[in-house]
């Protein structure tokens, strides 16, 4: 059974998060990598000049200019021989971030110059002070990210994020029509009809952005419902099968054993002698 997350729950879901940060005056020559990294890195020249390898290109770059580095992806980084950079960074991760990123130019290009914007380099200032702080660090220096990628977005919108944000809008709407109506006997039909949009094109842009088709989906959020209600609950199963929209009880329990590999009534029995119930889902998440 697949489960989308929309939660900021800590431990299975960071929104957006600051897990890097510093500053480095490099000697002549000094290079780091070829490397991978594990999460989205945005440095930017402070003052003199070098390289940046990154996906067959080389970038020489200079006093303004920044670079991403992408999570997974080979690159190279040089300070230069005769006038070496000095740089500060700034290293982001989260279920959002690569969907932030992608409302500016960043993973496509690469690059981008700040120029005398003071905004985006107070923010790389503010971040290195914020790392300072003896309490509440995480708060602070979460708020500068936010208000850092707000800046890049204006700054380097991306063509292609309104038509995202758009179909993004329309799923999540979806999601939350399901979480309040799963418990009527709605259709894909009719939640599209709610959304004032076309059943097929619901259907695409919901699997598009969740991996599942919106009817798997709503099936599974069903009886995701039905075993929190099994655990919590000493509801008998007829009563819980309708109250997660399912008219006939046997129906019920046929689909459940499928989705979850019991019986409700072996769930029911396994999570109340179990001190870790059984999940009702896979741990499987979607950006």
């Amino acid at each position: 059974m697949l489960d989308y997350i929309f939660s900021n729950d800590f431990y299975r879901n960071i929104d957006a998060m600051i897990y890097t940060c510093g500053y480095e005056n490099c000697a002549p020559g000094h290079s780091y990598g070829p490397i991978l990294r594990n999460g989205y890195l945005i440095h930017y020249v402070l003052h003199g000049m070098g390289i940046y390898k990154a996906r067959g290109n080389l970038f020489r770059l200079k006093e303004g200019d920044a670079f991403l580095i992408c999570p997974g992806e080979l690159i190279y980084y040089e300070a230069d021989a005769h006038t070496p950079w000095s740089y500060t960074w700034i290293g982001m991760q989260g279920i959002k971030i690569k969907g932030y990123l992608e409302r500016t130019t960043l993973p496509e290009k690469l690059v981008v110059h700040y120029g005398k914007d003071e905004q985006l380099a107070r923010c790389h200032e503010k971040m290195a002070e914020a790392d300072r702080l003896a309490q509440n660090r995480d708060l602070m220096m979460n708020s500068i990210l936010y208000e850092y990628l707000f800046l890049l977005t204006s700054k380097f919108p991306g063509n292609a994020y309104a038509e995202q944000e758009k179909k993004g809008g329309h799923a999540e709407a979806a999601l939350q029509y399901i979480e309040e109506h799963y418990c009527d006997p709605i259709t894909v039909g009719e939640i599209a009809a709610h959304l004032g949009i076309n059943r097929s094109y619901l259907h695409r842009v919901f699997k598009s952005l969740t991996g599942v088709s919106i009817q798997s989906y709503l099936l599974d959020y069903r009886i995701r419902q039905a075993c929190i209600l099994l655990r919590s609950t000493d509801l008998s199963v007829r009563v819980i099968a309708h109250s997660v929209s399912f008219i006939d009880p046997l129906y019920f329990s046929r689909i459940f054993r499928q989705k979850v590999g019991i019986s409700p009534s072996q769930y029911r029995k396994a999570t109340s002698l179990s001190p870790n119930p059984l999940p009702a889902v896979s741990d499987r998440q979607y950006p």
